[in-house]
């Protein structure tokens, strides 16, 4: 797929002051290489970066280098190091694919170049009004230091062939371990799946999960927790491997469903279902399904170090992320399968119809078979939840 120039656009648009800086800014940004920094972990999505950066570098001379990293963290690190060592300018990362606890301590830090996102031309096709999922990261306010690129909801996996009716619930999840033992896991915890596991019994069991949103006090800590573990007492006897042992991550657990060891998985991708089983990774039984109450959901971002030496040429990227071509390009599930982050309402005939032109497969589920979009709890939560996790049930 070829993208035509976006210039006459671009030129519309920087007669308004909103975007009277752009044309300065794609000027600044010609010839600059943005090191993105994002996790490398999915080959699908490595292409679609390498896509990305070819396209990138035609359209606006902007070259692209992908370092892909295990854990958001190393380049949050790396960020947190050059500004010890007095490096204000000049940084080694540019972009930053990021979401909570990793961008809520980059912006407590004062580590991030910003606000940018309302000066990006294709941020007019974003809903970024206030409570909108595309403003919020894990209930922060985002307030233009980080912009949207893909949405993810939280979703489980299973072979239709060997199982007939999955657990509709989190609290299911119990009886259909006890009835099935050893075909339940779920990744480790200190993994962000196996976190998300964790997140989403505790907004399902929690008390009052409003409190959720909240920074993580101790006494709500405890009260909201306490459902959450005598839950998870009940489940770890039944997991697999008696539950003394876990997969790393989420591909660790989607090859044991293949392999027939477990029958259930999960991802934070709604469409990597139907991607896996084209590729081959799962068998063409595997279908989604998602607990009657909804499931988390969150927008994935990409934020801009305060030092970056690219910063023109990460707006760049960041506003082309966003282009309405990029982004059914993203959705399609032939591709990469990523739900847009667009809101349709703010997009013309043309760009609707690409999306709705997109194509389908009996694993790929519709929005509306995904239920509710649940909210992150507040990314103070995470940290607590995975230490104590790791403290009642490991040695």
């Amino acid at each position: 797929m070829r993208l035509i120039s976006a210039l006459p656009l671009l030129a519309a648009l920087a007669a308004t002051p909103a975007f009277a800086d752009w044309p300065d800014t794609l000027a600044a940004a010609r010839g600059q290489t943005v090191y993105f920094n994002a996790w490398g972990g999915d080959e699908r999505t490595n292409a679609f970066l390498d896509w990305v950066g070819e396209q990138t570098e035609e359209l606006y001379g902007v070259s692209v280098e992908h370092v892909r990293l295990t854990d958001t963290a190393e380049a949050v690190t790396r960020v947190i190091s050059e500004r010890a060592a007095g490096q204000d300018t000049g940084g080694s990362v540019d972009l930053i694919w990021i979401n909570g606890p990793n961008f809520l301590a980059m912006r407590e830090q004062e580590l991030l170049f910003g606000p940018f996102v309302a000066d990006l031309p294709n941020a007019r096709y974003v809903d970024l009004s206030p409570g909108a999922p595309a403003a919020l990261d894990f209930t922060v306010p985002v307030e233009g230091m980080e912009s949207p690129w893909r949405l993810a909801k939280f979703v489980f996996t299973y072979d239709s062939a060997r199982v007939a009716a999955p657990p509709d619930s989190m609290a299911g999840f119990v009886d259909w371990a006890a009835e099935n033992p050893g075909r339940l896991t779920h990744p480790d915890p200190s993994n962000f799946m196996g976190a998300t596991f964790l997140k989403q019994a505790l907004v399902e069991l929690a008390p009052d999960p409003a409190a959720l949103l909240e920074p993580v006090t101790d006494a709500a800590f405890a009260e909201q927790t306490a459902p959450l573990w005598e839950w998870y007492d009940a489940l770890r006897p039944n997991l697999w491997r008696e539950g003394e042992a876990f997969p790393e991550n989420e591909s660790v657990q989607q090859q044991l469903l293949n392999d027939g060891e477990v029958d259930i998985a999960m991802s934070f991708d709604p469409a990597s279902t139907a991607a896996a089983i084209a590729q081959g990774l799962l068998p063409e039984t595997a279908r989604v399904f998602v607990p009657e109450g909804g499931t988390i959901g969150n927008v994935s971002f990409v934020a801009i170090p305060y030092n970056a030496a690219s910063a023109e040429g990460a707006q760049v990227v960041a506003n082309f992320l966003l282009d309405p071509a990029v982004q059914a390009r993203m959705q399609n599930i032939e591709v990469l399968g990523s739900f847009s982050v667009l809101d349709p309402a703010l997009l013309d005939a043309e760009a609707r119809a690409a999306f709705d032109a997109l194509p389908t497969a009996p694993s790929l589920p519709t929005l509306e078979e995904l239920g509710p979009t649940l909210p992150e709890p507040h990314a103070s939560w995470m940290t607590r939840l995975t230490a104590e996790w790791a403290r009642r049930y490991t040695r």
